[in-house]
């Protein structure tokens, strides 16, 4: 069964810190859709990983990522994915599994102000010893992949007003 193509299916991608979580649940209330954090699909053993400072392999992946496309496709309404899709790879399999259009979002920031970030931040799993990991395996999106890109060093209302203009142009 082929999903429907009118619902917007979103990916907000990149490394962790750069804002996936707090952008996702900002723009999913401008714009009426729901958010899911992607981490909150990944397999404990994932998380665990994580937790001891371990980079996470392809393997480690795929089977999460699967997950994610097939949740994008299963969605009846608008949906943003927050998942760091790092490689155009992971980014190929999520549409795969989608059967629809996915757009993808990849909120890019440098390596210093993600460190700032990540080192601010409580309660999350991935510790700051992997950010340089995390931009070794980021590939950022083509010019032929559904992409938009966007600068994360610009406060939290500004990045949502322009990845929702962004997405209404692409609409229009």
């Amino acid at each position: 069964m082929t999903a429907s193509p009118s619902i917007l299916r979103v990916v907000l991608m990149g490394v962790a810190g750069c804002g996936k979580s707090a952008v996702g649940a900002a723009l999913a209330t401008r714009l009426g859709a729901t958010y899911v954090d992607g981490d909150d699909l990944h397999p404990q053993a994932n998380i665990e990983k994580m937790r001891r400072g371990e980079p996470l392999e392809d393997a480690d992946r795929w089977p999460w990522l699967t997950l994610v496309g097939r949740r994008l496709g299963a969605t009846h309404g608008d949906l943003l994915l927050g998942c760091s899709a790092l490689k155009r790879a992971y980014r190929d399999l999520i549409r795969a599994e989608a059967d629809a259009p996915v757009t993808f979002v990849h909120l890019s920031g440098s390596r210093e102000l993600i460190a700032r970030r990540m080192g601010a931040r409580t309660g999350h799993f991935m510790p700051t010893s992997l950010i340089d990991s995390q931009f070794a395996t980021l590939e950022p999106p083509g010019v032929d992949e559904n992409a938009i890109t966007v600068d994360i060093d610009a406060p939290l209302d500004t990045i949502v007003a322009t990845i929702a203009a962004r997405l209404q142009e692409r609409q229009s």
